[in-house]
């Protein structure tokens, strides 16, 4: 009887937690994906909700958010968040600024290894090499740059023959890595614990693209409270070590 009455005294104790917790959506660009994959178990243990990801093209995200459809959480850089906030897709309060990310180029492990130290440097890396990939331009804000920078640096038509369109999440850092192109270019989240991939080091400072990435409250979230909790976790000082392991710089 005494065995009874203490399963049945924990079960009590358990029920407001069970009663409280949530079912929150987070949708997010591809940058943060390991971090998300790191903190968001921890998250749950320690409160109780349950989180679903699903991991999006930025632009594509964007889209859907201005279509209607429904999420709990964002994950997007703060550039795309601001729009979307003048939109009135997302709630004013409970933003934060995460990390804050910048362009690495990377070769196959074990290839030759070009020096991209300066412009000039760098744009004869782009000519030499048989082969480029990077995202589309239509499809995330790291794409888009550089198919300016390929503009700014008169290339747009060697690059052009050349490369590879493809969004990390949809492969395009494996295809460095088999060795399908000689030199990739990705936010340095997105390639950092690629095996098989070398990185040549961050773009020079003329031609690089800062992004921070940041979250946000969708305005059609249900549970807005949890949402925020969430929010606030992320960007906790204890979980500041796993945004840098992944390959952000914290923000001042």
């Amino acid at each position: 009887m005494k065995r009874v009455l203490l399963a049945l005294a924990i079960c009590i104790l358990q029920l407001p937690l069970v009663a409280n917790a949530a079912e929150i959506l987070l949708m997010s660009g591809g940058a943060p994906k390991d971090v998300l994959l790191t903190l968001v178990p921890q998250f749950e243990k320690a409160t109780g909700h349950r989180v679903t990801m699903q991991h999006v093209l930025v632009s594509a995200l964007r889209q859907r958010i201005l279509a209607g459809e429904n999420a709990d959480v964002l994950l997007m850089p703060t550039s795309v968040l601001d729009n979307l906030e003048t939109m009135r897709k997302i709630l004013p309060e409970d933003r934060a600024a995460y990390g804050i990310l910048k362009l690495v180029a990377i070769v196959k492990e074990g290839a030759r290894r070009p020096d991209i130290s300066s412009v000039d440097a760098f744009r004869r890396a782009l000519v030499d090499a048989p082969s480029v990939v990077y995202s589309t331009p239509a499809s995330t804000p790291s794409g888009a740059h550089l198919a300016s920078m390929m503009s700014q640096l008169g290339i747009s038509d060697i690059v052009e023959r050349k490369v590879t369109y493809r969004p990390a999440l949809e492969g395009g850092v494996n295809m460095v890595a088999d060795g399908r192109a000689a030199i990739g270019i990705y936010p340095a989240s997105e390639v950092v614990h690629v095996n098989g991939v070398a990185l040549l080091g961050p773009l020079p400072d003329p031609l690089q693209l800062t992004l921070v990435y940041g979250g946000a409250i969708a305005s059609t979230s249900k549970v807005p409270g949890p949402s925020a909790e969430l929010i606030r976790f992320l960007g906790a000082p204890e979980n500041r070590a796993v945004w840098q392991h992944e390959g952000f710089e914290i923000p001042h």
